[in-house]
């Protein structure tokens, strides 16, 4: 077989995901980079002042959970500079980037909340309070965190911080953008060394069945659950299975049928979200982390993420369980 006739199959499923995927980290990075030059990370980061002087959290940590709330990729962008230049050490770099999850969330919740609302209706509504109360909790847990694990951060006063602001205004912008159309070519270099190799890795081992055979293990060791019915089974098979519509979809059809109630629905969902999460984390998001941050980096700040994103999903399903018995 040809190049000529391979190219029209790889084309949709490979090829343009990932020329997709390299774009919107050249965007992500480009951005970070001119907001650095520009020595405005004073200023982005005063939208969570409060949140890392609690934590003992560095302006860089706040800029970028500021950032996260527009691109989760320049938000990382941020913090990876950040630790390169040793400015952050790793125990920050870790927490600050699961003190993104708030932020990072809402950049989500528009796309969950209407795709949720049509199909399960009031269940909506409850499933995506539980897990924004998750995300909550995480950035909670991490700012307690933080405030133990790091030391004292002496930041700027607000109005001195602002004059600095002002100065900095007065930037050369073209020279601005060419320190930071510099600093772009060195690291986009790397970002497309580690990247595509990865993203390639991930999609043969998706065609060969590989993620497949970990989803449909996942679902065929649910009997673990007692407490839910075997319509729940339905949803949550194909939460993991296939993808987060698919359960919806089922969820939504029974739930019309009166087959199922709220609480099933939403412990169903709750349930599916938690086995699938893991898997997903690798399949999509190591690619692009592990051109962001070094590869053994990246999947540490996954582990990391999916520990507390997982553990905070089963503290607000055990609740919402415990409550609706």
């Amino acid at each position: 077989m040809q190049f000529a006739d391979i190219l029209p199959q790889l084309w949709p499923s490979l090829i343009w995901p990932l020329i997709r995927l390299i774009f919107f980290i050249s965007v992500g990075l480009l951005v970070a980079n001119f907001i650095e030059s520009l020595n405005w990370t004073s200023k982005i980061a005063a939208l969570s002042r409060p949140l890392i002087r609690l934590g003992n959290l560095s302006e860089t940590a706040g800029a970028s959970f500021s950032m996260a709330l527009f691109s989760g990729v320049s938000a990382n962008t941020m913090l990876s500079e950040a630790y390169e230049k040793k400015t952050i050490v790793k125990k920050e770099l870790i927490l600050s980037n699961l003190f993104n999850s708030l932020p990072t969330y809402f950049l989500h919740l528009p796309t969950v909340f209407f795709i949720t609302a049509p199909l399960i209706k009031g269940a909506a509504i409850i499933y995506v309070g539980l897990t924004f109360g998750a995300a909550i909790f995480r950035t909670v847990s991490i700012v307690i965190l933080s405030r133990f694990l790091l030391p004292a951060v002496e930041h700027p006063k607000t109005q001195q911080a602002e004059t600095e602001t002002q100065k900095n205004t007065m930037i050369n912008w073209k020279g601005a953008l060419e320190k930071s159309w510099k600093r772009f070519k060195k690291r986009i270099r790397k970002i497309i060394h580690y990247t595509v190799p990865i993203y390639i890795l991930i999609f043969i081992m998706h065609r060969v069945g590989i993620f497949d055979a970990l989803e449909a293990g996942m679902a065929d060791y649910l009997s673990f659950l007692p407490w839910l019915t075997p319509q729940s089974m339905g949803i949550i098979t194909l939460h993991i299975a296939a993808e987060f519509t698919a359960g919806l979809a089922v969820a939504g059809a029974l739930l019309q049928e009166g087959s199922m109630d709220y609480r099933e629905v939403v412990l169903a969902l709750l349930v599916g979200n938690i086995l699938s999460s893991p898997v997903r984390a690798i399949r999509h998001q190591f690619p692009y982390y592990a051109g962001i941050f070094q590869p053994r980096m990246a999947a540490e700040l996954i582990v990391y993420s999916q520990i507390f994103r997982v553990g905070s999903l089963m503290l607000m399903g055990g609740i919402y369980f415990v409550f609706t018995l």
